[in-house]
C-alpha cells in the first residue's frame, strides 16, 4: 500500500463553470454521446446550408422515423434549428453554436 504525505496535496483550482453553465455542456455532451448524432453535426457544419431530414436519411443509411429522432435529441440540446418547408423538415446549426460550445470548454 502506497501512502502519500498529506504535504503532498495540493489545492486545485476552483471550476470556472457557473452551474448553468455546466448544465449546458451536459445537455450537449448528451446529445453528442451517438455516433449518428455526431456525425449529423459534421454533415451540417461542412453543409453550410440547410439539409433535408431526407438527406441524412440518405446518408447515414437511416430511417426516416430514426433520423428524426436523433435530430430531434440535437434541436432540444439547442445545437439545430428545424425550419418545415411543405412535408420535409430542414436542419442547420444555431448561429454560433459551435463557437459557444468552444468558448465553454476553453473555460472549462
Amino acid at each position: 500500500m502506497t501512502t502519500v504525505a498529506l504535504d503532498a496535496c495540493r489545492p486545485i483550482a476552483r471550476p470556472t463553470l457557473s452551474d448553468g453553465e455546466a448544465a449546458d455542456l451536459e445537455r450537449v455532451f448528451q446529445a453528442l454521446a451517438d455516433r449518428h448524432r455526431v456525425k449529423m453535426l459534421n454533415i451540417l457544419a461542412r453543409a453550410g446550408d440547410d439539409v433535408c431530414v431526407c438527406d441524412f436519411q440518405a446518408a447515414l443509411g437511416l430511417k426516416q422515423a430514426t433520423a428524426s429522432y436523433h435530430l430531434r435529441q440535437l434541436v432540444d440540446a439547442g445545437l439545430l434549428e428545424r425550419r418545415r418547408r411543405g412535408t420535409f423538415s430542414y436542419y442547420r446549426l444555431v448561429p454560433g453554436v459551435l463557437e459557444r460550445i468552444a468558448a465553454l470548454l476553453e473555460a472549462a
